[in-house]
């Protein structure tokens, strides 16, 4: 398991010349004699291995930059960091989170967040209407709403009954972007940040569909899903040192000059 966006282990092997080692004359007939050490990576020399020694080829191969999406689940990562005791952290720049997942060979395209907009409770859509106003201010990211569904609880031992709201779409939403972007050639790679088991038939239709492009669960701290790791190209969990690494700056200023500050606990007091 790793904490870097791509395959759990790297499989590359390149060998290195040897100090002192003679590289053939060009026209010799002992050069091109040679096999490669190993796989060659893009962007690496590779190692030369011949009757006569042991040199470094002239040849430089090109690294193939890959294009990199990432699709955060809001509530699935806000309630990560509030379980893992993460609290302070949850005025989280989502672009610098994103980008400290990737390779050195990966581009990142854009960011998506699906969430929902929080119902009765003044002062919680406070806070959420802060912070993605400082998101869309600071980052430029695209959002994608939800809603939520007011339904009724009834207790079996007592009977007794409430309302409550379920949020709703943001895995259909999740799902819909994924494949829409994957038909469009938008990515090579999608990182999706949740650990919802009901994002794993998208992640596998994905990687069903499209034999060039892979699909990486990044799982926030305190979610998984053994589903969406068996379908995913690869899975790791997110660190904690990776996210409190990654906060926005307080305040956020917007184009119009309004500062945007962190609502109370979301970053650590000073």
């Amino acid at each position: 398991m790793t904490d870097a966006a791509g395959d759990d282990s790297d499989d590359w092997s390149v060998s290195w010349p040897r100090s002192g080692a003679r590289i053939p004359e060009r026209n010799s007939p002992d050069r091109g004699r040679g096999r490669r050490a190993g796989a060659t990576r893009p962007g690496v020399v590779p190692h030369i291995v011949s009757d006569m020694g042991s040199y470094q080829s002239s040849t430089v191969f090109p690294m193939t930059r890959e294009r990199a999406i990432t699709y955060i689940d809001g509530y699935n990562l806000y309630y990560g960091l509030r379980a893992s005791g993460l609290k302070s952290s949850r005025w989280l720049d989502l672009v610098a989170l994103s980008r400290s997942l990737l390779k050195p060979n990966q581009q990142l395209e854009t960011v998506r967040y699906f969430t929902t907009r929080v119902r009765n409770d003044r002062a919680a859509a406070a806070r959420q209407g802060t912070y993605l106003d400082a998101l869309e201010a600071r980052c430029g990211i695209d959002i994608a709403y939800g809603h939520f569904l007011s339904k009724t609880v009834e207790c079996h031992n007592c009977q007794h009954a409430w309302h409550t709201h379920e949020e709703k779409k943001t895995d259909v939403n999740i799902a819909v972007r994924l494949l829409e972007d994957g038909y469009d050639d938008r990515y090579d790679l999608a990182i999706v940040i949740s650990g919802d088991s009901d994002l794993a038939p998208p992640v596998a239709a994905v990687q069903r569909r499209f034999a060039d492009k892979r699909v990486i669960v990044a799982f926030p701290p305190k979610r998984h899903s053994q589903e969406l790791r068996k379908h995913a190209s690869a899975a790791f969990t997110i660190s904690s040192t990776r996210i409190r690494s990654s906060r926005l700056p307080s305040p956020v200023t917007t184009t119009g000059g309004i500062a945007l500050h962190a609502p109370p606990g979301w970053l650590p007091a000073t």
